[in-house]
């Protein structure tokens, strides 16, 4: 990508705590910000009318969160929204609480209406993005609970980067769209084989390959199409130093790999 793009990306990047289980932004409201997540894990979540929920997709520093923003105008909710917004049409809930960047929604969709190249890699990261839902779809259908499970964990595992959930069994049937019984019943199963261990509001993997025996082939899918993404990612160029101390580097720039980052990064406060 032109020095230049990521020039004008960096200059608009806000540093920002992500605390655990909070609210990103919900479905049907303006979407004001994308954000970059870090440290952070976000759950993209749909939620049905009788207020049950489901977990399409998960987003770590291998991505970004408000995809829509680049999309154009949206009106939705029976014509309330104002000509030229952008609503989210997802939920987005931080499962994993952590920093990450944003940025406005108006600064990246008019650099993504300038730019070819940085529409190329917003583009290529919302197709895989697409894939992701698609297949937790096909799964969530198809494959037994004990199976989602696994994906499920599988999935946040690879966005966080340790072995350990500090997350209750509940919230995981509430992203899966299943009873808290049958995350449980499965989480049993998973600790009987040896796979992991769990007590109140923490899991933690022992046994990754034992875990990946217990999926189906759906986190497969979804890890090597970000592979494919992340593969296609080119190094850039270095800015300047971040102004918070102690802030990590800037991971989760449109499809680029976690270890190709900047060695840092500016926000703007």
């Amino acid at each position: 990508m032109p020095f230049e793009d990521w020039r004008y990306l960096e200059s608009h990047l806000e540093w920002v705590e992500m605390p655990a289980f909070s609210t990103v932004f919900e479905a049907g409201t303006s979407l004001r910000h994308v954000y970059f997540p870090t440290t952070a894990v976000v759950s993209l979540v749909s939620t049905m009318m009788d207020g049950a929920t489901v977990e399409v997709a998960a987003v770590g520093s291998e991505g970004m969160v408000g995809v829509d923003a680049f999309m154009g105008s949206s009106n939705v909710n029976n014509g309330t929204a104002a000509s030229g917004t952008v609503m989210a049409q997802n939920t987005a809930l931080v499962s994993r609480g952590g920093h990450g960047y944003r940025m406005s929604a108006q600064a990246v969709a008019q650099q993504a209406r300038r730019s070819p190249q940085v529409m190329h890699h917003l583009l290529n990261y919302t197709r895989t993005l697409f894939l992701h839902i698609s297949q937790t779809s096909a799964c969530n259908r198809h494959h037994s609970l004990d199976q989602q499970l696994a994906r499920w964990l599988l999935v946040h595992l690879d966005r966080q980067g340790d072995n350990d959930l500090h997350i209750t069994q509940e919230r995981i049937a509430s992203m899966l769209g299943v009873r808290r019984e049958g995350v449980t019943g499965g989480a049993l199963r998973l600790q009987k084989a040896g796979v992991i261990r769990y007590g109140r509001g923490q899991m933690s993997v022992v046994d990754r390959a034992g875990l990946e025996a217990h999926s189906c082939e759906c986190h497969g899918v979804i890890r090597d199409a970000y592979a494919r993404l992340t593969s296609d990612a080119v190094l850039q160029p270095k800015p300047a130093a971040h102004s918070h101390t102690g802030a990590p580097p800037y991971q989760a720039a449109m499809g680029r790999s976690t270890s190709d980052v900047w060695s840092s990064a500016q926000a703007t406060t």
